[in-house]
Formats: C-alpha cells, sequence, structure tokens
C-alpha cells in the first residue's frame, strides 16, 4: 500500500497534502515507445482507498489523486483478477481536494470480492494500485460479523509511532468483519495535536505532526487536513482496504457540541465563531474524504438505510443536523432528529422486513451528557435532560419514536452509538420508567478508537435504562495508553438467527457479551 510518495519526507507530506493536493515527483521511466529523454508523469493514490455502503451487487469505491486523474476500479473474484470487470470513474480534481468515488454495480452477492484502483493521467501515466477486498450484501440468510465505533484523534492524542499508530484498526481487521459503522467523531476537526503530551503521571505520549492538526479548524482547507493527517496512519490504511464502511457524522467533524444555530465560545479563539458556517465547511470535507455518497441519503446529507440482507437493515441517523438549541432541551416538545427524519424512522422500521433492525444513533438515548461550553452548565448534547419524569424537550421524539415501534409491533430492535468515550451496554424497561408506552429494548455503546476516554455519564431515568456493564476510566481524560479504547462487535448467525454483541478493548478482548434471540414470527 502507498504510505507515502518518494521523494518527500513524511512531515513534508503530512503537511503539503494537508494544505492541498501534493505535487508528485516523476514516478516512471518512459516507455519503449516514449521517446529519447521523456519521463511520463505517473498520479499517485495518496492516501489509500475505501469502501463504503454496499449493495447486494457492489459498493461505493473511494480514492484521492495528487493530480488530475481518472479513477479506474478493476474487481474479479480472485486475488489474481482472473476475469477482471473494470469501471471507469469520474475525474479527480482540486476542485474536490484530488478525492472522488464510483459505485461499481453488477457483482455476485454475497460474495467477497478483490478490487484494485489506479489511476489514469491525461498524459497517459498510470499510477501503482492499491488492492483491497470487501463482501456484497447476502440476498439469503448468511452470517454477519458488524464492528463499530466512534472517536478518532481526539484530546491531543494523534498517530504516536511508539506504538506503532492506531494499532485498534489492526485488531478490528483481524477479525475479518463483513461490515464497519464509523459512529461519527470521524476526525476532531477542533483538537490540535502537538508533539508530545506529558501525561498527568509523567509519561510522554509522542504524535506524528501535521500543520492542518495544530491548530482548530475553521477554513475548509484545514477540514481536509483532518481527514488527510489520520489517513496516514499505515493501520486505519490497511483496515480501510479491508472492510465496506458505513459512516456517520457527530460534532467534532465540525466543532464541539456544534448545533444549528450556535456560536462557538470567545475563549476557543475562533475567528469564525458561527457553527452554521462552519458545519458548511465541515459537510464539504466529510463527504470529499469519506466513502459516502450524499446523493444517497434520504436528505441528500446522511441519514440513510442499509439493507443488509433478511437478517439486517441498519438505520444511520443524523442527531445534528436538525436538533434544536442545546440550551432547550426542557420544554414541552424538542427536537434532536426533526420531524421528516423521525417519520423516516418510524416508517423504516415499521415496514422493514429484516429480522434485526439496527439504530445507529450518533448520540446515546438515556444519558445525561451536558454541553459543557454553555456557561450555565445546563445545556444538554443528546436527548436525556436530566429531568427522571416523563419526556420533555428533545426526548418527546425519542418517545414518539419508541410508542410507534409498540404500536407497529416492530420487534427486534436495537441502538448502537459512540460519543461519551467508555463502552457499555444499557438494557431500558418501561418497568423501571417513567414513560412507558414502549418495549424493551438494548442500546449498546463503545468507543473511542483513539482520544481520550471519560465517563461513565449518569442515566436519566424517563426511558427506564439500566447500566447492565461499564468499562470507563475512574480519571477523565485517560490516555489511550490507560486500555480504554474500545470498539463494538455484532454477530448474527445465519441458522439461528441470534445477535450477539461483544463489547471489545483494543487488544481485541472481549469484555462483557450479550446473546439476544429473535423474535419468533
Amino acid at each position: 500500500m502507498t504510505g507515502s510518495t518518494p521523494g518527500f519526507s513524511r512531515r513534508t507530506l503530512l503537511r503539503t497534502s494537508a494544505l492541498g493536493l501534493v505535487a508528485g515527483p516523476a514516478l516512471a521511466a518512459c516507455s519503449s515507445n516514449d521517446g529519447p529523454g521523456l519521463v511520463r508523469q505517473r498520479p499517485v493514490l495518496t492516501h489509500g482507498v475505501a469502501v463504503g455502503d454496499p449493495r447486494s451487487d457492489g459498493a461505493l469505491i473511494w480514492a484521492r489523486a495528487d493530480r488530475s486523474a481518472k479513477l479506474i476500479v478493476e474487481t474479479s473474484s480472485t486475488e489474481s483478477f482472473t476475469n477482471v470487470k473494470k469501471f471507469t470513474g469520474p475525474l479527480l480534481t482540486p476542485a474536490s481536494d484530488g478525492t472522488g468515488r464510483i459505485r461499481i454495480n453488477g457483482l455476485p452477492a454475497g460474495e467477497q470480492v478483490h478490487y484494485r484502483v489506479t489511476l489514469e493521467s491525461d498524459e497517459g501515466g498510470v499510477s501503482e494500485p492499491i488492492t483491497g477486498v470487501f463482501r456484497t450484501v447476502p440476498t439469503g440468510a448468511a452470517d454477519i460479523r458488524l464492528q463499530w465505533s466512534g472517536d478518532v484523534v481526539g484530546q491531543g492524542y494523534g498517530i504516536n509511532p511508539d506504538l506503532g499508530g492506531m494499532k485498534i484498526f489492526s485488531t478490528m481487521a483481524a477479525r475479518d468483519p463483513h461490515l464497519f459503522l464509523h459512529s461519527g467523531d470521524s476526525i476532531y476537526a477542533d483538537n490540535p495535536v502537538k508533539e508530545s503530551v506529558t501525561l498527568p503521571d509523567g509519561r510522554i505520549w509522542r504524535n506524528i505532526v501535521s500543520e492542518a492538526k495544530s491548530a482548530p479548524a475553521q477554513t475548509l482547507q484545514q477540514y481536509r487536513g483532518n481527514y488527510a493527517y489520520n489517513l496516514t496512519d499505515q493501520n486505519y490504511l490497511r483496515f480501510n482496504t479491508s472492510v465496506a464502511q458505513v459512516v456517520q457524522w457527530d460534532d467534532h467533524e465540525t466543532v464541539n457540541n456544534w448545533y444549528p444555530g450556535g456560536l462557538v465560545s470567545q475563549t476557543k479563539g475562533y475567528t469564525e465563531r458561527n457553527m452554521d458556517t462552519l458545519a458548511g465547511r465541515a459537510w464539504q470535507a466529510f463527504h470529499e474524504w469519506m466513502p459516502v455518497e450524499p446523493k444517497e441519503a434520504v436528505d441528500g446529507r446522511l441519514y440513510r438505510k442499509i439493507s443488509y440482507g433478511p437478517l439486517l437493515d441498519i438505520f444511520v441517523l443524523d442527531m445534528r443536523t436538525y436538533k434544536d438549541l442545546n440550551d432547550a432541551n426542557d420544554g414541552p416538545e424538542g427536537r434532536i432528529l426533526g420531524p421528516a427524519q423521525t417519520k423516516w424512522l418510524i416508517d423504516g422500521l415499521s415496514d422493514s422486513q429484516a429480522t434485526w433492525k439496527i439504530v445507529a444513533n450518533d448520540l446515546p438515548l438515556g444519558l445525561v451528557v451536558k454541553d459543557g461550553e454553555q456557561p450555565d452548565k445546563t445545556a444538554f448534547e443528546g436527548p436525556a435532560n436530566g429531568d427522571p419524569g416523563a419526556p420533555s424537550g428533545r426526548e418527546t421524539e425519542i418517545a414518539q419514536v419508541l410508542s410507534a415501534i409498540k404500536a407497529n409491533r416492530v420487534t427486534d430492535v436495537v441502538w448502537l452509538t459512540a460519543d461519551v468515550h467508555y463502552t457499555a451496554a444499557h438494557h431500558y424497561s418501561p418497568e423501571r420508567a417513567s414513560f412507558t408506552d414502549f418495549d424493551e429494548f438494548w442500546e449498546f455503546v463503545s468507543g473511542p478508537l483513539n482520544a481520550g476516554a471519560f465517563g461513565p455519564n449518569p442515566l436519566d431515568a424517563t426511558f427506564g435504562p439500566e447500566a447492565v456493564f461499564v468499562h470507563a476510566p475512574t480519571a477523565q481524560n485517560s490516555s489511550p495508553l490507560d486500555a480504554f479504547q474500545h470498539f463494538g462487535e455484532v454477530l448474527i448467525d445465519g441458522k439461528s438467527r441470534e445477535l450477539t454483541v461483544n463489547l471489545c478493548d483494543a487488544a481485541g478482548s472481549v469484555l462483557f457479551s450479550q446473546r439476544l434471540e429473535p423474535t419468533v414470527r
């Protein structure tokens, strides 16, 4: 895999790629058809490749070029690339920071696909290839291994060369997942990375650094540079070649605790404080650098359903774009999804014929997460507002969804989330709740992937949650050296249709496991 560009030092590559397209050197000698002394410039795939939103006949393939070049994808059922199928993608140009994607289709369902990505320049140069594998969605009942987590390069903990980088991605890849759900905070645009961090006990955490990660992101180029930085980690690059992803966003893709209409605190030193302006730039960079196609989302942004055969539907939520002010979460009604997304979720769950319905909620339902950026400390990030009584504020939309699930006899709904930087298993029951018009369900929390660890947060009793399992540090902002980095894993048995959730640490040890039986229908 291409990890750096010949002729550039690693630090120089990080700095230049963060600012835009790097000008690659001449990488290939002239062919026998070239005249004497002529050199054909070869484009370079600068930040690996990635696969997104798979279907039964294909998936999205993402890549980035160092200059204007056409994206070419070849697929085969074998590693030797016999019987190749070729797809010609778009021209990757500086207008999109060299990034682009193509949806490949016409492939067999439920199969492992070998793919090879190259670039072709206008001058005829062809890049070195990058190869990978992914699985198409099965059309029949089959075993499924889904992983999920979030929070990458947060709290100043970046790519540590002493540890070999973000090794958790290699741990996850070794378990051969079929699908990865990235639950948000895929970058920390507001968290600079310094060359070293001195921990409370005197240990030193070292970081690889880049210009784009030296200050909070405010410009489009800085947002782009945050994604570029993360994709210089070899573990992350290899992981991206081995599994299809379903990505969503949270707050740090823009700025901590962002919400529509908000202003960044004056104490943060931003020259652009309007969160809507920052979110527009963040939105563009996210959709340029992640393997997701906006036009395939319901709203042209993010929320969407991923059907993964007869055993699984995944409902990917956007709990940032449509929510109301963080300091308004205590009235008789509120917004966390907005009316259109709420209706879409209710209708989608009610119409789903899949055995299991996973709701990917980027904010936990019952954890009280305060917006610490607010001076009065009474604002809240998610649905929960600390009032254990009847639903109020944003909880009213969650109550609406839960009541509809019960009324429409929707079974086997599991919620997966991240955000709070620890891992936990929450069981919700009307027997413990102030609001009782719903069926019991599970919500599983995982993270962070490479960030400071926190928690645990208090639970709001409105929907009757119980923390059945929690793995969190006692000291806040515990470094990744302290074994509180996590990912979750969902296993669905193709024969029994049982669903098992494993909560794992960065070494792959299973800390907690919960098996759920499907409802007999």
